[in-house]
């Protein structure tokens, strides 16, 4: 794997770090065939119960490589067709993995960084951090899923703000709006980011990931089918020996001990 992007398991936790500090982490060729790589190895990985994304340097992502894009300026159309692809299979990949997925933003996101950012299930962010739309100020439209995560998450008044005006927005503006879920001290954001997935790693992996797709699909069916999907949910968690031992654990006034594999 390239050393564009690390990848670390252990304890059931797997770190995927975007390591281009010096070229605000762009997503440029080899940083996302890196990427790619990266989600597949956890996502074929059993073992790994959550999941942080996390970035090195002063930037989260700054979205494409511009460099790219000036050197194919006279067929940029065709660059973008190449790239774009598998990128995207690797963002459906990582959004739809059954395990809790964090993202720690540790300083400014624009671009396709914003897809990446916000497919987590939680998002953290610094006090430095800034998002900013960027593609309408040159001529291009968003990718990597940022305008269907933005929209989301602010609504499509607001993201079509975010786009159209290209104004960057503070941590406080976007916790305010909802794109991110805490901000934090620059200095606090990897332990504070560390302690999440930790938790999450030891909860009932099998129920946390039966839960992240209801909450996902919830919006594509009518009541009456949601309510027979929560059915069949919690049938099937409550078959599994995370259940029998949440319960046991909850009447024995003792903090549970879940399985080490998804149930």
């Amino acid at each position: 794997m390239s050393f564009a992007v690390l990848l670390d398991r252990r304890d059931g936790i797997a770190v995927i770090t975007l390591n281009r500090p010096e070229r605000a982490n762009v997503l440029d060729l080899e940083l996302s065939a890196a990427l790619i790589a990266a989600v597949e190895a956890v996502a074929e990985d059993a073992t790994v119960r959550a999941l942080l994304l996390r970035a090195e340097g002063r930037h989260f992502c700054g979205g494409g490589d511009i460099g790219d894009f000036v050197r194919s300026r006279d067929d940029i159309g065709t660059l973008l067709d190449t790239h774009i692809p598998p990128l995207h299979r690797a963002i459906e990949r990582l959004a739809g993995l059954p395990i809790p997925v964090v993202s720690a933003l540790n300083g400014p996101v624009g671009g396709g960084g914003i897809g990446l950012a916000l497919c987590a299930d939680i998002v953290l962010a610094a006090e430095s951090m800034k998002l900013r739309g960027g593609y309408s100020a040159i001529g291009l439209t968003p990718d990597v899923g940022a305008s269907w995560f933005l929209a989301r998450r602010v609504g499509v008044a607001r993201a079509k703000e975010i786009f159209f005006t290209n104004e960057p927005l503070s941590a406080q503006r976007c916790l305010d709006w909802g794109v991110v879920s805490a901000v934090w001290p620059d200095a606090e954001l990897g332990a504070r980011a560390a302690a999440l997935v930790a938790s999450l790693a030891r909860g009932a992996t099998g129920a946390l990931g039966r839960t992240k797709r209801l909450v996902d699909t919830a919006p594509l069916h009518s009541l009456a089918e949601h309510l027979n999907h929560e059915h069949c949910a919690m049938v099937a968690s409550g078959r599994t020996a995370d259940a029998v031992e949440g319960v046991t654990a909850f009447a024995e006034k003792r903090p549970p001990v879940f399985g080490r594999k998804p149930s």
